[in-house]
């Protein structure tokens, strides 16, 4: 049973926020704007604070999303 609960914690909380990342439109490009001093594009950006802070990053990522698209998600 404690594996189970791993491997939700896991898929949950890493692999589908990543895949949500990486499949979402509205991410930016892989690309840094011109004149960027940060060689990553925001999508790398994104991924990377998912990566390291997993689903605090996630929610990051959709607060960002929710004042880009200035719609909130009820």
């Amino acid at each position: 049973m404690d594996v189970l609960f791993a491997w939700i914690f896991l898929i949950g909380g890493l692999v589908l926020p990543v895949i949500h990342v990486l499949l979402s439109p509205a991410a930016g490009t892989w690309r840094p704007p011109a004149g960027a001093g940060c060689p990553f594009g925001p999508r790398a950006g994104w991924l990377i604070v998912v990566v390291l802070l997993p689903f605090v990053g996630w929610l990051m990522f959709l607060a960002a999303l929710r004042k880009k698209r200035g719609n909130p998600i009820s």
